[in-house]
């Protein structure tokens, strides 16, 4: 972000969810800070289900990196985002572009109301209170199509990042390395990285395998297809 001064920390806290995006996030932290200088953050936020939190938990073990957990669930508790255990919607099967080819542009039934600029509020805090001078999330541009997640936006991220930097009293820059770029971007830069993806879950489903059928599912199938690699966690699961 605009602005970075010398005087900011060579710590990162990151976004940390256990799927795709965040742990390829992890691992570019871990590249540029190293792990002792990494904090990953995950956030229970009324899921209805737990296996992304086992997904991050495997991964952190992996790394050997000690993660901090914090639970904000009543924030959402007046929402009926598809997502969340109180919902009475079940989580749409097709692509997020078929979702908005049925129901129009916009916001899917996936999203959870404002809650990467809540996310990103904790983090700041997190990241000030440990010293940290940057914030790393794994949006990209697959998600912020047809405003799906206004929340993943590039204009959502600069706004983001500016109250950041000053509410920080220009302390800490948000990071959003793959802002610019689609889901297949970040799987490449994952292989680089030899990201361990086998340990990761994406799906919004929370049964024994992938549902192949999720807006996350199959964003995820195509990344890995694009780069012509199976992706790992089915061959894991099988």
């Amino acid at each position: 972000m605009k602005g970075e001064i010398m005087a900011q920390k060579q710590r990162a806290v990151v976004l940390f969810s256990g799927g795709v995006d965040s742990t390829t996030c992890l691992a570019l932290a871990i590249e540029r800070f190293g792990k002792d200088n990494v904090v990953p953050l995950s956030i229970r936020y009324g899921q209805k289900h737990g296996k992304e939190l086992e997904a991050a938990a495997a991964v952190l073990a992996h790394y050997g990196i000690e993660g901090k957990t914090m639970d904000v669930t009543k924030l959402f508790a007046f929402s009926n985002s598809s997502l969340l255990m109180q919902s009475d919607e079940a989580v749409p099967q097709g692509s997020y572009k078929e979702q908005q080819d049925r129901e129009g542009d916009g916001p899917v039934s996936t999203y959870v109301p404002f809650r990467n600029g809540l996310f990103l509020s904790a983090a700041a805090s997190l990241a000030l209170s440990l010293d940290c001078g940057y914030i790393y999330y794994g949006a990209h541009s697959d998600d912020a199509a047809g405003n799906a997640y206004p929340d993943c936006t590039e204009q959502f991220y600069k706004s983001m990042g500016d109250a950041i930097f000053e509410g920080s009293g220009q302390a800490c820059s948000l990071e959003a390395p793959f802002i610019n770029v689609n889901k297949a971007d970040v799987v490449k830069e994952g292989l680089r990285l030899h990201v361990p993806y086998e340990l990761t879950w994406s799906c919004y489903e929370g049964g024994a395998v992938p549902c192949g059928h999720c807006g996350t599912c199959i964003d995820r199938a195509e990344a890995f297809r694009a780069n012509g690699v199976e992706d790992p966690a089915i061959h894991f699961a099988k």
